[in-house]
């Protein structure tokens, strides 16, 4: 099976790398950087002597976010640098914009997994440890990874009842591929389970890293602070293509009880604002598509954010928060956007019946009454209006329980990860 696997992704690649280069002309693609994923002469190597090198591979925003506490945890030692890895356009942007007050933590587009590209990017490289998050299962990189013999973690690991089954199909190799791992950190006790019928070994359930509270050093202008405390309003945090038409039903059946409220909506794809503009546009609301650093204008009745990384910045502020991506029937087996920063900074969480990826987190959410399942707009707006009826403060219990639990994972995560690392490659 693994040889059929190299060859298949030997034969895909010309025809992965004309898709890419596609992408790159519709602007889903970094214009330049592009090249990282396709091309070993473009992995850009730059090293410093006498550092250990950590390479962490994160596919999206998601998996980006939960790393960074524990980079952050480990680069408190000296001498170490790290190579960060993505998949996404968006993901790299936000890298960019994380990683620019750092001279040690560099990021690269992950390659395509096709075997003579990972050999060569490994042994370009040549990290010392590679921490691999969630699902993030590439073949050809794991035995390229175990050919130069550099250990493998596995952090926050997850895999569904869905996924095991297919892994199933070719037990072997499922077995063979997960025994690669030197250390395996799971995000719940069913994927712990799955892992050691998969011939994992090192398995530890910890919870989920996504819950570890990282502290936003960003901040909005003091101008948009106080219309933000002075004024009522709702956050949509992370909407999807057709959800702003969910909003905007909301919004104008609030209206009817609340003359002044603000609707702040920041999209999941910033490249969709000027549409969504149009949208409300069409029903006479004062629209405002909000870059960074802009001030809210007096009498704007809808907010449109157009800029990255700073959702947090309006979950310190917003009582009530709708998580988008969570609406859309299509999506009943890949919903859902992760709602734990919005729990962190005391929201109460409304989403809808889709959200099978970030499924075991709302159950938690859900039981300690911190978010709830909404089917139509009517009920999310019937919510809304009793919250902001409401005059009361957010309330501190939800950030304090949040916290504990994700002050509790980030401790034992990074014990299970030093006695491991610091003893392995010392």
């Amino acid at each position: 099976m693994f040889l059929f696997y190299r060859v298949f992704t030997n034969l895909l690649y010309p025809f992965l790398s004309i898709l890419i280069f596609f992408r790159k002309i519709i602007k889903k693609e970094n214009h330049i950087r592009y090249k990282e994923k396709i091309f070993s002469s473009n992995f850009n190597v730059v090293k410093k002597n006498n550092c250990k090198l950590f390479l962490f591979h994160a596919a999206s925003i998601g998996e980006f976010k939960s790393i960074l506490p524990i980079i952050e945890e480990i680069n408190k030692k000296e001498n170490i640098e790290f190579l960060v890895t993505t998949t996404t356009l968006s993901s790299a942007n936000l890298a960019e914009e994380e990683f620019k007050k750092y001279d040690n933590i560099q990021h690269r587009f992950f390659p395509l997994d096709v075997g003579f590209l990972m050999q060569k990017f490994l042994s370009s490289w040549k990290p010392d440890v590679i921490f691999l998050v969630d699902s993030e299962i590439w073949p050809n990189f794991l035995l390229s990874a175990n050919k130069n013999k550099i250990p493998l973690i596995l952090i926050n690991a997850r895999i569904t009842s869905k996924t095991f089954k297919k892994w199933m199909f070719f037990p072997k190799t499922a077995k063979k591929i997960f025994n690669l791992f030197d250390l395996c950190l799971t995000s719940n006790l069913e994927t712990k389970n799955f892992l050691l019928k998969l011939n994992a070994k090192n398995i530890f359930f910890n919870g989920n890293i996504k819950f570890i509270k990282r502290i936003s050093k960003n901040e909005i202008n003091n101008l948009n602070k106080q219309t933000l405390i002075n004024n009522k309003f709702w956050f949509a945090a992370s909407t999807h293509e057709n959800e702003e038409i969910f909003c905007l039903r909301t919004h104008l059946k609030i209206k009817k009880k609340f003359k002044n409220i603000i609707t702040i909506i920041a999209p999941r794809h910033i490249d969709r604002v000027k549409n969504i503009k149009k949208l409300f546009d069409k029903f006479d609301l004062k629209t405002q598509i909000l870059n960074k650093n802009e001030i809210i204008l007096k009498d704007r009745e809808i907010i449109i954010i157009n800029s990255f990384g700073v959702l947090s910045n309006y979950f310190k502020y917003a009582k009530s928060v709708f998580i988008g991506k969570s609406t859309i029937k299509k999506l009943i087996n890949s919903g859902g956007q992760s709602p734990i920063d919005a729990a962190h900074l005391g929201c109460k969480i409304y989403h809808g019946p889709y959200v099978y990826n970030f499924k075991e987190i709302y159950d938690f959410l859900e039981k300690n009454n911190i978010s709830k399942k909404i089917d139509n707009f009517e009920e999310l707006s019937m919510n809304l209006i009793k919250d902001l009826e409401n005059a009361n403060n957010k309330e501190n219990k939800i950030s304090i329980l949040i916290n504990n639990l994700g002050q509790k994972i980030l401790n034992d995560t990074m014990k299970n990860i030093n006695n491991f690392l610091f003893d392995e490659i010392k």
